[in-house]
């Protein structure tokens, strides 16, 4: 039998007489496991949602990946490259590439009766991918693009349809400011919101036919490609693979060809989104940092008020680390209980908002709608090891006193 196991449960339950401080003290310290563990699961699943909602929209509008020119252009008017489907096929077989899709881009204005915007045109074809797009549309349909006739369907964002007050149906007028000035006439078809200001005040999605005639290009040219990755984790290996791809090419008229990350498309955001995972880490340490001295407290007061059993156990025999076994086990017993009941909580905290969405956010603010979540059992099962590794190991301190403690004083401590 496991003597020092039998005496934490004893005192963890009450079974032992003595000043009647365990039960309150065991209360707080495990109230302050809970809180911790709630605070901590809360604000990892808050930290990555956002971030991983972030990182989604802008992948949704650019793609993880981009093949263009290589120029110093960085400016909606592009030079062109030719289409190479020997490339298109080569990309695809890179390991982690889930589409490859063409695109092309042109400025212009869109003229209202008392208002103006200026708007990029972003012309895609019948391949391309609509996930994200789909998923942000609040109203009308997506634009139909097929091989025979080049379509005059529009889809606009919700900010510039407010601005100009159109609606699904309506037809706008374009300008487009060149050598001579150009008019095209569409259709709204569809309105979507991402809640990106950057990107919905931005960009307006045409037939790719459209963009091509525009800029005075035949049906092979195009700004460049967007390629997606099955996972953002990889996005930087399939980068690196498909620049060998790319800088063996060069085009007859001398065009060579660079591919860059979003991360390298949008530098500052996703430097901002780093300092949000540093947000994260400090607060997690903080937490684990004050319920840990929480504990410290609480076991030192159930050390003194332990004091007389202690100088009993040490008079009969009993050894110093076998002592310290009993506080330790102890300790064990609230973290636990603790960390069980904050878990519990925590995810339920968690999964209520994610099927609910009842907490709401400014999207001015915080680019979305409700808080966002996102959590995965991997990471549930390693912060409760990290919570359960530092709060035990920081108990062994405060234990020592046990080693102090004298049997002929202890046995006369009042």
């Amino acid at each position: 039998m496991n003597i020092e196991l039998f005496i934490a449960r004893k005192i963890a339950s009450g079974g032992l007489v003595g000043k009647k401080l365990a039960g309150p003290v065991i209360k707080v310290a495990t109230l302050g496991i809970i809180l911790g563990v709630i605070v901590m699961i809360v604000s990892i699943a808050v930290g990555f949602g956002f971030k991983g909602e972030i990182r989604e929209k802008i992948s949704g509008f650019a793609s993880h990946i981009q093949i263009m020119s290589y120029d110093y252009n960085y400016s909606p008017e592009t030079n062109p490259i030719s289409i190479d489907k020997g490339l298109e096929a080569e990309v695809m077989a890179v390991e982690g590439v889930s589409y490859i899709q063409r695109f092309a881009t042109k400025p212009g204005i869109i003229k209202a009766d008392e208002a103006i915007q200026g708007v990029v045109l972003k012309g895609v074809d019948q391949s391309y991918n609509w996930d994200f797009i789909k998923s942000i549309l609040v109203e009308g349909r997506l634009p139909s693009f097929n091989d025979s006739v080049r379509s005059n369907e529009i889809l606009v964002s919700e900010d510039i349809a407010r601005m100009l007050d159109f609606k699904v149906g309506d037809k706008i007028r374009m300008y487009f400011i060149q050598d001579r000035a150009l008019a095209r006439r569409f259709d709204i078809v569809g309105i979507y919101n991402s809640h990106f200001p950057e990107y919905d005040k931005r960009f307006a999605f045409v037939d790719l036919r459209h963009v091509q005639k525009l800029n005075d290009w035949d049906e092979t040219q195009i700004s460049g490609y967007e390629i997606g990755v099955s996972s953002f984790n990889k996005m930087e290996q399939v980068n690196e693979e498909i620049y060998y791809l790319t800088s063996a090419k060069v085009e007859a008229d001398g065009t060579m060809l660079r591919n860059r990350t979003i991360k390298q498309l949008q530098p500052q955001i996703f430097g901002w989104l780093d300092i949000l995972d540093t947000n994260v880490y400090v607060i997690l340490l903080l937490i684990i940092l004050v319920a840990s001295f929480n504990m410290i407290s609480g076991l030192l007061i159930l050390i003194l008020e332990r004091t007389n059993m202690i100088g009993i156990l040490k008079a009969l025999g009993a050894e110093d680390w076998n002592l310290r076994k009993v506080f330790v086990y102890l300790s064990g017993f609230i973290i636990g209980r603790g960390m069980i009941w904050g878990n519990v909580i925590g995810i339920a905290i968690c999964v209520i908002q994610k099927y609910t969405k009842v907490i709401k956010l400014d999207p001015a603010n915080y680019y979305l709608s409700t808080v966002p979540i996102h959590i995965s059992p991997l990471e549930l099962v390693l912060l409760n090891l990290g919570v359960l590794v530092v709060t035990m190991t920081m108990m062994l301190g405060p234990t020592y006193l046990v080693s102090r403690i004298l049997p002929v004083k202890a046995i006369r401590f009042n």
